[in-house]
């Protein structure tokens, strides 16, 4: 096995506007306070850095284009403006759920202090790593419950399944008979959900909870207001989020995506799995924490990066007596040694134990 050390993307402060002049203005203030930021023109690119940045500065022109794609509220928003700021604009930013309108130049000088010390003392959130398959069978699901089980013996974990027509990751986990709320519950609710209410509630063995869908004939679907705020409350709630992302081309799911901040393609060391994992890299091309994980050794990690052009984070043997392991409801993360554990400390690192997320 190959691997290389996990890391975790850059988290820049955030500009989301598109106004040149209000950019103009806030440049010199974040250098003054030592930052290099990075400015998103539309809603969509400034969602990549919206869960990750410590701090994010919204322009009047976007703000409104924000809400209509439902952003989550996170802490340290401003939305800055240059002119005296209208009530409408107040309105925006009470539903937006930023934490004061600034107008510049009046609070230049308060702005770049916040900013200074903000982005000194980043506010903890848990790390969301999405998994997807390359091509079918790769082994995304698999890996990503031993991502969970990894996890979650040293913090709170949860594994999220946004594949209906996958396995079920709590069958996976063996806690496919454990009460709790799935997806075919949660997409009936509105409204906002707690982060201690979604811990809660779910499936859990130890620390190690599991989102994912009752088996009942039916065809569930994936509702995206359901899917926004369940994330936003489970990377409030755990150290460790894993999010198991089925191949479809679907909108919400490539939104999900981008809300992750690593991104790890799962392919097989083979000619097909691994021309199937190139056009998929391409979907995901702009991801900033996007990574490949290789399943056998018929290939290298550098002839499989240089194929699919992303940097590979680990290559790991097949391990033996899965199936059993599984069936038997232990995980597929049955012992702390083997080609999947090995995987698991690779890309997560060693940690040490947290207490419970607040």
């Amino acid at each position: 096995m190959t691997a290389r050390p996990a890391r975790r993307p850059d988290q820049p402060l955030l500009v989301a506007t598109a106004d040149e002049d209000l950019i103009a203005t806030l440049l010199p203030l974040t250098a003054a306070a030592d930052i290099s930021p990075v400015v998103a023109r539309d809603p969509v690119e400034a969602l990549a850095g919206w869960v990750r940045a410590p701090v994010a500065l919204v322009g009047p022109d976007l703000a409104p284009e924000l809400l209509k794609i439902a952003f989550e509220r996170r802490p340290h928003a401003y939305l800055v403006t240059q002119q005296r700021a209208p009530d409408e604009l107040f309105r925006v930013a009470v539903a937006l759920g930023v934490e004061q309108v600034v107008e510049l130049p009046g609070s230049s000088a308060w702005l770049v202090e916040q900013l200074a010390d903000l982005t000194e003392h980043q506010p903890s959130r848990g790390e969301v790593i999405g998994v997807i398959g390359g091509s079918g069978g790769a082994g995304a699901t698999t890996l990503a419950c031993a991502l969970g089980q990894y996890a979650a013996r040293h913090g709170d974990t949860v594994v999220i399944d946004c594949d209906p027509q996958g396995p079920g990751l709590d069958r996976m986990l063996g806690l496919e008979r454990t009460d709790g709320f799935r997806w075919d519950a949660l997409c009936q609710t509105t409204g906002r959900i707690s982060a201690r209410a979604l811990r809660e509630a779910l499936p859990r063995k130890g620390r190690l909870g599991v989102l994912s869908w009752y088996v009942d004939g039916s065809t569930p679907r994936l509702q995206a207001f359901a899917v926004r705020e369940a994330l936003s409350a489970a990377r409030r709630g755990h150290r460790t989020v894993v999010v198991d992302l089925p191949r479809s081309a679907d909108a919400l799911i490539d939104e999900v995506a981008t809300r992750c901040d690593r991104l790890l393609l799962v392919t097989v060391a083979g000619v097909a799995g691994v021309a199937a994992a190139t056009r998929m890299r391409s979907r995901f091309a702009d991801h900033p924490g996007l990574e490949v994980v290789i399943r056998g050794e018929a290939l290298t990690a550098a002839d499989v990066g240089a194929a699919v052009r992303a940097p590979v984070a680990v290559q790991m043997r097949d391990q033996r007596g899965l199936e059993e392991a599984i069936d038997l409801g232990l995980g597929p993360l049955r012992a702390r040694r083997g080609p999947l554990a090995r995987a698991a400390e690779a890309l997560l690192g060693p940690r040490s134990a947290e207490g419970e997320a607040a």
